[in-house]
C-alpha cells in the first residue's frame, strides 16, 4: 500500500509524456490532490486548506494569509485551467481572477494566479504561488510602502508571511491603491 502512490505518480509521468494526452486529476492522485487544494484555496475557509497543504507546513503561513488576502479583496474566479505537471516534481493551476485591487488601479487587467505545487512521492510537500500582475500593481504597492509605511505595521504586519489580519490588509491596501490612482502617479 504504501508504494502505491509513487507508482500512481510515476504512471501519471509517463501518461504525460505521450503525445497528445493531457493526463485528467481523476487519473492521477496528485493532480487531483492539486485539485483539491484549489479548490479549498476558493473556499475562503482555513480548515480545508490546512488539510489540503498537511504534508507541506512550511508552505501554510503564506498561503494561508494569501487565502485571507484573497477573501478581503473579493476574488472571484473568471477561467480555472486545470492542473497540470511542469515537471517531474512540480504541478501548477493557472487561475484568472477579477479582485478589488486591480478595480482599485483601473488596469482593465484581470491577473492570473498560477500555484505551484511541489509532490513528492505522491504528496504535496511545498506550495508558493506567483501571478502576472500588471506593472501599476508593483507601482501603486512601492508607493504605498514609502507614503503610508503604518500599513505594514499595521494591518499588513506580517505580510504574506502568516500575518494575522489579511482580510483588514487588502481592504487597507485596496484604498490605498485608490489613493495611488488618484494623486500618486502625479508624485
Amino acid at each position: 500500500m504504501r508504494y502505491r502512490p509513487v507508482f500512481a505518480l510515476l504512471l501519471g509521468f509517463s501518461g504525460c509524456a505521450a503525445a497528445g494526452h493531457t493526463q485528467s486529476a481523476s487519473e492521477n492522485p496528485p493532480l487531483a490532490a492539486a485539485e483539491r487544494l484549489i479548490d479549498a484555496f476558493y473556499t475562503f475557509d482555513s480548515s480545508p486548506l490546512r488539510e489540503a497543504m498537511v504534508d507541506a507546513p512550511a508552505s501554510q503561513p503564506a498561503l494561508l494569509f494569501y487565502q485571507g488576502w484573497a477573501q478581503g479583496g473579493n476574488y472571484a474566479v473568471l477561467k480555472r485551467e486545470p492542473c497540470q505537471f511542469a515537471s517531474a516534481s512540480e504541478i501548477t493551476c493557472a487561475i484568472t481572477v477579477r479582485d478589488d485591487l486591480i478595480v482599485a488601479l483601473g488596469t482593465g487587467y484581470w491577473v492570473t494566479d498560477k500555484f505551484h505545487l511541489t509532490v513528492s512521492e505522491g504528496r504535496i510537500v511545498a506550495v508558493r504561488n506567483s501571478s502576472n500582475d500588471p506593472p501599476e500593481f508593483e507601482a501603486a504597492l512601492n508607493w504605498l510602502q514609502e507614503e503610508r509605511p503604518e500599513l505594514m505595521t499595521g494591518p499588513c504586519q506580517g505580510f504574506f508571511d502568516g500575518g494575522s489580519t489579511p482580510q483588514d490588509c487588502v481592504r487597507a491596501v485596496v484604498l490605498g491603491f485608490k489613493a495611488y490612482r488618484t494623486t500618486g502617479q502625479s508624485d
